[in-house]
Formats: structure tokens, C-alpha cells, sequence
């Protein structure tokens, strides 16, 4: 069964039974026979239908966040938020889809040449469970919009989710096989990436799980796209607004309780203003209001699940006893649910767990730095290269962003994902892109026409 736990009571909220076989095929086969009609859709009818999903998740927004506050714990004031973000994402790929896959001339040696991007056929996304609507529209939305059939696989935990998220596409009149949901156990997802009616996988998920499924996109020979885990640095340099990077600091790190690939994870100030830094830093990570993620007022909710908490504490454990200083939280709290504080370590080095790996919860990590050039060091000092974020001038940053090895780098501002602005990343971050122009080019075919005299 895929079985969601209350994080906040520990409660099971909900299980549902996995696909079987047949299932499973017959919704694959609907899927290719989709394909067939919705690939020769006009942008008109596809941005029609897509605006109407965007309006159904409007409608339905307050039942869907319950869902994600029920099975992962997010707040309720973030799940909406998530909601929104999804239907207004859903509505800049209705306007600006057909601009971005539009025909580019290219000089040649023939009469006219050129490229067209053709839809592939069923995407596979395969998500996690820390955003589960906004992950899946970030895959579905512009495959759709390509002329691309799509089939979600949402986690185990969030199967109220998936469900809710099936519904509300038939809801805006999905025609059959156009976009649903697998409900899978682990163990399933290598048959459906190797069945031939699927001709491409995204994933977002760990960097050893993606590893797995780049190696199954690869041996069937399907383009794949992977967002993998991050170890982001915020640098803070001596000429930052100190103030401003502090309150935007905190909130990209205790976000979705911390529990966000492209969250600000380990934070690298220069000395001069170190101590300064985290005064103010302190000041606003305490101020963070953690309880019951049902109440709007409510800043941070639980860990998702009692296994991630207690990896997240073996990571503060092991690097207290390594040398770094605790100055707020990482204590284990009593009673139910899977809290965990919002925790900020200082005099963290390189070797410690909480540097060296990725921390998927609200643990701050502050890194004092000699100078500009010990920062961008240590920063690249990762296997992953997700995102990053830099304080100090407009100009200097802009410069300095050459320099980081990540697929995002932001200037005096928060970490995010933008419909807007390509996401993804290198290193043990994954490859491939996903959103703007380059994310809707991903699953499609850049075909070449040259025609003669």
C-alpha cells in the first residue's frame, strides 16, 4: 500500500493500493493513443485547456493544500501559496508556449532552412514529496504545451496528492490518456521507464535515486532531465546589506521546513562581519513560529517523516562533536509529530556532516571566511552545484557569478524556481533543464529541415 503518515500527529491519513499490471499498461496504452491527437493540437486548444487546469486548482485550492499539510506537513499558508504558483506558472506556458518552441531560421547552404521543436510523446515525471503539485506542473505543464502526453508518479507518502491531482486534470476535461497518475512502489518504476510507450523521464529527487534512473533512461536510450539534491552556499561578503540578507537568509532556508533542494544551506560570511551576521541571523531564525501547520500562523510545521528527522540529527549530532557551536536548537522535542527546531550551528569547517552533506531540514550553517577568495573556494567545495546566492553590490555580483559552480546564481535575493528562467543543475546536482524556454525544449525533437532549390 502507499500509506501517507500525519507528521504532525503521526496519524496514517490515507492509503492507497498501487497500480497492478494491467493497470498500469492500460494506462500507457492510453497514453500513446493521446498522443496521436494532441500532438496535432493547435497552441489555441492547448493553452484553452491549460488555463482551465490552472482555474480548477483556483477553485480547489484549499482542499488540495489541506492535503499536502495532511501527508507531508507543509503549512497551510505555504500549500496555498504552492497552489497559486501552480496555476499561474500553468498560465504563462498558455501565453508564451508557442513563442518559445517557434521555428528558428538558420542560414545554410540551402533554399530555407530551419529548426522545429516536435513533441516526443508521453513524458514520465517521476517527484518527490516536498512540493507535489508544483513538481508535477513543472513537468506537465510544458510538456503539454509541446504536444507531449504526460504520466506523474508522485512518492509513496503523497498518494492523497497524486489522486487529487488526477482528478482535478479530468476536472478541467482531460481527454483520456492525455495526463495521469501511476500510482507505483519503487520496485515498478524500472518497467514503466523501459516500456516503449515511454519516450522521456524527468526526475527530481536524491543524486543517488536519479543516478538509478539516468542509468535506466540511458540503457533504453530516452532522454532524461534530473534535479537532484543541493548543498547551496549563500556567500555574505563584507559590503552586503547585512540586515536584508539576514531576514532573506533564514526564510530560504527554513522554507517547506528546510526541505527544499534549492534552499540556502550552508552560508559562508566574511570576517569582518561575521559576528554581526549572526547576531541578526539568530534574531530572525528564532523568531520562526513552529507548531501545527493547520494554523495560518504558523511559519514551520514538522520534518515530513521520522527517518529523515533522524538522519537530519545524526548530521547536528556528529558535527557538535566535531567542534561546532550550537546556538539555537538541535534538541530532539517530545511528544508527536516529527518536529525538529529551527537549529543554527556556527565555527562549522569543511569535514563536518552538516558542510559536506546535504541537509534536508531547518539547520542553518554558518561558515566564517577569510576573504572573497576563501568563500567562492569553499562554496565550489561540493559535489553538488544546484543554486547558489551572493550579497554584496549589483555589480561585483554579477561578476562573481562566473565564478560559482552552480546552474543558478542569485544576486541579493531568494533561491527560486521562476516559469520564467530555466531551472537545474551541475554536478551531483543532475543536467538537463527544466522551465523557460530551455525546459520546454527538453522533450522535444529539434528537428532540421533543409530544403533545396
Amino acid at each position: 500500500m502507499l500509506t501517507a503518515t500525519n507528521p504532525t500527529t503521526g496519524q496514517i491519513a490515507r492509503s492507497i493500493k498501487p497500480d497492478d499490471s494491467s493497470t498500469i499498461s492500460a494506462k500507457l496504452a492510453a497514453s500513446k493513443q493521446a498522443y496521436s491527437a494532441w500532438r496535432r493540437t493547435s497552441f489555441d486548444e492547448r493553452a484553452r485547456f491549460i488555463c482551465e487546469v490552472a482555474r480548477i486548482h483556483r477553485e480547489r485550492a484549499s482542499e488540495l493544500a489541506v492535503l499536502m499539510t495532511e501527508e507531508m506537513g507543509k503549512p497551510v499558508r505555504e500549500a496555498l501559496g504552492e497552489i497559486e504558483k501552480c496555476a499561474k506558472s500553468a498560465e504563462f506556458y498558455a501565453e508564451n508556449a508557442q513563442k518559445y518552441l517557434a521555428p528558428e531560421v538558420i542560414e545554410s547552404d540551402a533554399d530555407k532552412s530551419y529548426v522545429q521543436y516536435l513533441p516526443l510523446g508521453t513524458v514520465l515525471g517521476i517527484l518527490p514529496w516536498n512540493s507535489p503539485f508544483w513538481l508535477a506542473f513543472r513537468v506537465a505543464i510544458p510538456a503539454l504545451m509541446a504536444g507531449n502526453t504526460c504520466l506523474i508518479k508522485p512518492d509513496p507518502h503523497v498518494p492523497g496528492c497524486g489522486a487529487a491531482l488526477a482528478d482535478a486534470f479530468r476536472a478541467a476535461g482531460s481527454p483520456p490518456g492525455l495526463f495521469d497518475v501511476l500510482f507505483l512502489e519503487t520496485p515498478q518504476i524500472a518497467e514503466v521507464i523501459a516500456d516503449p510507450r515511454i519516450a522521456a523521464v524527468s526526475f527530481t529527487g536524491s543524486s543517488a535515486a536519479g543516478s538509478k534512473v539516468a542509468a535506466l533512461a540511458a540503457q533504453h536510450i530516452k532522454p532524461a532531465v534530473l534535479e537532484l539534491g543541493g548543498s547551496d552556499p549563500a556567500i555574505i561578503l563584507a559590503d552586503a546589506d547585512l540586515e536584508r540578507a539576514a531576514a532573506t537568509t533564514c526564510l530560504a532556508r527554513t522554507i517547506c521546513a528546510g526541505q527544499s533542494c534549492i534552499a540556502a544551506k550552508r552560508v559562508l560570511v566574511e570576517q569582518p562581519v561575521h559576528d554581526h551576521f549572526v547576531e541578526l541571523f539568530q534574531q530572525q531564525l528564532a523568531a520562526i513560529q513552529q507548531g501545527d501547520p493547520t494554523d495560518s500562523a504558523t511559519d514551520m510545521g514538522p520534518i515530513a517523516r521520522s527517518d529523515l528527522r533522524d538522519e537530519l540529527h545524526r548530521q547536528v549530532s556528529q558535527s557538535v562533536k566535531m567542534g561546532a557551536t550550537l546556538k539555537l536548537g538541535g534538541q530532539l522535542p517530545d511528544g508527536p509529530g516529527t518536529f525538529y527546531p529551527v537549529t543554527l550551528l556556527t565555527d562549522v569547517t569543511p569535514e563536518m556532516p552538516v558542510f559536506r552533506e546535504e541537509t534536508f531540514g531547518p539547520v542553518a550553517v554558518v561558515t566564517k571566511v577569510r576573504d572573497l577568495d576563501e568563500a567562492l573556494r569553499l562554496a565550489n567545495q561540493s559535489e553538488y552545484g544546484l543554486a547558489s546566492s551572493i550579497w554584496t553590490t549589483p555589480a561585483r555580483g554579477e561578476a562573481l557569478a562566473r565564478e560559482i559552480e552552480a546552474g543558478q546564481v542569485v544576486i541579493n535575493g531568494v533561491v527560486k524556481t521562476d516559469p520564467r528562467l530555466p531551472s537545474g543543475g551541475v554536478k551531483r546536482s543532475g543536467y538537463g533543464r527544466e522551465l523557460g524556454p530551455h525546459g520546454i525544449r527538453e522533450f522535444t525533437n529539434a528537428q532540421q529541415v533543409w530544403i533545396g532549390k
